[in-house]
Formats: structure tokens, C-alpha cells, sequence
């Protein structure tokens, strides 16, 4: 073996360096796959180390899969792992013969995708947030805390976030208390398919808007759901198809995003949301208010909790859209007896959420930068989003009326908007047919596309090869 010198006194500790060093001897093919390594004894008195300095560096190689340890035998230079794929196989896949939502997600989710794509997964780019502030939470958790983080956590949820939901929800009139009525999740996701779970059985009639939210009719229609989609307007909703709908189906939910509707932008009026209650009531129908996109709406928004003070409406809310989307911590605001029945789902289904993420949330909330931080964040989509609508419009695309909020446009191509997609995707370019948002997956002249394009002068190019003339 050729000779390693310790660097004492660097920025990397001497275990890092050996193990380090070892690594690029294993990738030039010097220490070649089974070749056996010196034993720790040997090694230290050649390296001129600890015997822990080179437990350590060996740990780190096996933890990249770089060595293997061999009980009684010592440790060996591990099989060399496939190559990675090529780079343009791990492009997106030619579009199928027609789109559908597992394509979709497949292709949202994939290696390359990135939040600036006009058919993206609705998630803002790093820079327009704040990872410091993530940061900074996680580090505080990781300093303040140490045997709470290795055991379970509350299977309600962690009792200092539930009581800082509690006062934010109040904050809106929503009389949530923290014991009673909230239970932490895994995100919005998790919520919902929570909800549908305890609530929905096979033949149940489920009420979605339409358009809205494609995820949520998969996964009603593997419930074995039937899901009836309520047309979605400016305001609110057909009020006269929700009461025939109603009549008609006796549905046993009404999933609704009233405030900054994916992917309309679109939120309640006061009127719209009394109607809705009083349809409720009459046709006897619990209501599921996802709150996902409701901070980016601009002043105090419309919630059917806020008015029916959950006796008929569940509550949904999550934060991984503003703080970061590796944090998975939502949660469900509803009456006791539906929150234990949740809690009980919830344990059985994953025992308990993660501890440490609803720790990190509950940090940022309390230090009381979030407020300025949505304002900061708000501010920069609203901007993104004008700019989004005019070079779309000068593109040929139509947007019938204003965009009131959020981080979605819902534009009309004047043209079947799946064929314009499987177009795009033959160029490499992910555009989200409005076709998609219908639980009846209908043909559509509609897309959705995420303000975070705005800066992406490539898509742009792209998408008026696609549209002029006529696209062909």
C-alpha cells in the first residue's frame, strides 16, 4: 500500500482524510474489488493514527459501499456497483398515447424535473424561500433536543405544534383545540388519504371540484369511491349542478380547496360558502376543506371551518409548500370524535408521525419570522404570476379572467390542450393538460402552469415553437 501523511490541524478531520484517500485508491482500481484491507492494528501504526481514527475511516467506507467487513475476517474492498445510467436515459419518457396522471407524477418526480417547469409539481424554486431559516430551525431542534429524537413521538402529533396550530387556527376564527380537535400528519397527502380512509367505503359517492387537484381522484377511486366533480367557478361553484348533484348521488363527502384553488387561483365568496353549508346540511354530507395554497391569497380568506366551526367540516392544512417540501408535517382539524377516529387510523397505519420535522416546524412558527416570511414569498409569486399571464396572452393563450392568487395559471390554449402536452414532451418540455384536473378526464382547451416559469427563457422558447403558428 502506498504511503498516506496525516494533515493534523486541517478542515477535515484525519479520519476523513484516510478514508478519503482510500476511496480514490478504490475508484483508480489500486485496492481492487476483495482485495482484503491492513487490519485496524496495521493500518494505524502504518497511517501513524489512532486505532479510532481508522475504525472511523473504515465505517465511513463501508457506509458508501466502497468496503465490506467480514465477521472474524477483517475488512474487503466491496463489488464495484453498476455505472450509473447515462444521462439521456434518465430523460423522460416519449409521452404514451395518451396522458395520464401516473405519467404525470412520474415525470414531475423525475431526476431532472425542477419547480421551474410550466407543468411542475407545484413547488417553489429553493431561492424563493428560505433555507436558512429551515436551516437554522434544524439546528436549534438538533442543539435543544436528544433523547426526545430517538423515540417515538405523540401519536397525535407534537403537543408544543398542536398548541401553535391551535392559536393560529383560532386566529381565524376556527375554534381548534389542541387536544381535542388537531392531529399532525405527514403532510396534506397524508390527511386526505386519512380522511378518505375513515370516512369513504367502496360505492361511496364522493363530490371533487372540477377542475381540481388530480392526485385526490386516484386515490378516491382506489377506495373504490365514485367521484362526481362540481363544476368550479370564479366565485365558488355552480350552485344549482352542487343542489342536483346532491339530491341525486347523496354523496357522503365534499372534498373543496376554497381558498386559492389549485389550479385556478380562484377562492370562495362569503355568499358561495353559506350556500355550500346550507347544501351540506340538507343533503346531510361532511365537507373536506383543504387550506394547501390558502397563505398566498392576499388578505384574510374565506373558510368553510371558519363559519360551520367544525361541526360538518374537516380541516386540512400543511406547510411544505412554504417552509420546504422535504418537510412533510400537515395537519387535520376536525370534531373530537372524528379527530380520535383519525389518531387511531393514523396509528395503525404508520404508529407516529416524525417528531423531529413537527419539532422544526413548531421552531419557525415561534420564532415569528414565518409571517414575514409568506409576505416576502406572497409578494414574489403575485409578481412571477402578472408576468406569467402577459407572456402567455402574447403567446395566444387566453385567461378569461384575473388570476386572483397563488402559484398556479389556469390558461386556455384554444386547442385540445393533451395533444399540445404529448407535443411538449417529445420536446422534452412538461406541460400539464387541463384534461388531467377532471375526475372525468374529459377533453380540455385548458393547462396549468406554475408561476416559477416565469425566468425560464428556455420553456418559453419552447412553448412558442408549440403555439405559433397553430403549433405544427
Amino acid at each position: 500500500m502506498s504511503s498516506w501523511q496525516p494533515v493534523r490541524g486541517a478542515d477535515t478531520t484525519l479520519a476523513a482524510q484516510l478514508a478519503d484517500d482510500l476511496a480514490r485508491r478504490i475508484e483508480d482500481d489500486v485496492l481492487r474489488p476483495g482485495a482484503r484491507l491492513p487490519s485496524i492494528r496495521t493500518m494505524a501504526g502504518q497511517a501513524g493514527v489512532s486505532r479510532f481514527t481508522v475504525v472511523e475511516a473504515y465505517e465511513k467506507l463501508a457506509a458508501r459501499g466502497l468496503i465490506q467487513s467480514r465477521r472474524g475476517a477483517g475488512f474487503f474492498v466491496a463489488p464495484r456497483a453498476l455505472p450509473p445510467q447515462p444521462a439521456a436515459a434518465r430523460q423522460a419518457p416519449h409521452a404514451p398515447a395518451r396522458i395520464d396522471i401516473a405519467w404525470l407524477l412520474r415525470s414531475m418526480f423525475r431526476e431532472s424535473a425542477t419547480p421551474d417547469m410550466p407543468g411542475g409539481a407545484g413547488l417553489l424554486p429553493a431561492g424563493w424561500l428560505d433555507p436558512e431559516m429551515v436551516a437554522s430551525a434544524v439546528r436549534a431542534v438538533g442543539r435543544g433536543v436528544r433523547s426526545n429524537l430517538v423515540s417515538y413521538g405523540h401519536p397525535q402529533g407534537f403537543p408544543a405544534l398542536r398548541q401553535q396550530l391551535a392559536a393560529q387556527l383560532q386566529g381565524l376564527d376556527i375554534p381548534a383545540h389542541p387536544d381535542e380537535n388537531l392531529l399532525t400528519t405527514a403532510g396534506v397527502t397524508e390527511g386526505l388519504d386519512l380522511i378518505a380512509r375513515l370516512l369513504v367505503r367502496p360505492g361511496d359517492t364522493v363530490l371533487v371540484e372540477d377542475p381540481a387537484w388530480f392526485l385526490i381522484f386516484a386515490r378516491l377511486a382506489a377506495f373504490g369511491a365514485r367521484v362526481v366533480g362540481v363544476p368550479r367557478t370564479r366565485d365558488g361553484y355552480d350552485m344549482p349542478a352542487l343542489e342536483r348533484l346532491a339530491a341525486q348521488h347523496k354523496p357522503k363527502l365534499f372534498i373543496v380547496n376554497s381558498a386559492v384553488h389549485n389550479p385556478t387561483g380562484y377562492s370562495l365568496s362569503g355568499g358561495v360558502a353559506y350556500d355550500v353549508l346550507r347544501i351540506a346540511e340538507k343533503h346531510d354530507f361532511m365537507l373536506v376543506e383543504d387550506d394547501t395554497y390558502a397563505e398566498l391569497h392576499p388578505g384574510k380568506a374565506m373558510r368553510l371551518a371558519t363559519l360551520d366551526r367544525l361541526q360538518r367540516v374537516i380541516f386540512v392544512g400543511g406547510f411544505s409548500k412554504m417552509m420546504a417540501a422535504s418537510l412533510r408535517v400537515g395537519y387535520v382539524a376536525a370534531a373530537p370524535a372524528i379527530q380520535q377516529q383519525l389518531t387511531d387510523l393514523k396509528m395503525l397505519s404508520g404508529l407516529t408521525s416524525s417528531e423531529l420535522g413537527e419539532r422544526v416546524v413548531h421552531r419557525i412558527l415561534a420564532e415569528g419570522q414565518y409571517r414575514l416570511h409568506i409576505e416576502r414569498v406572497r409578494n414574489r409569486v403575485d409578481e412571477a404570476r402578472e408576468r406569467c399571464v402577459r407572456q402567455l396572452q402574447r403567446l395566444g393563450f387566453q385567461v378569461p379572467h384575473p388570476v386572483q392568487a397563488g402559484m398556479f395559471v389556469w390558461a386556455d390554449c384554444c386547442r385540445d390542450s393533451e395533444s399540445l402536452a404529448r407535443m411538449a414532451a417529445e420536446r422534452g418540455l412538461l406541460l400539464a393538460p387541463g384534461t388531467l384536473f377532471s375526475p372525468t378526464q374529459a377533453p380540455s382547451t385548458y393547462m396549468r402552469f406554475t408561476v416559477s416559469m416565469a425566468d425560464n427563457l428556455a420553456a418559453w422558447k419552447q412553448l412558442a415553437a408549440l403555439m405559433g403558428p397553430r403549433g405544427d
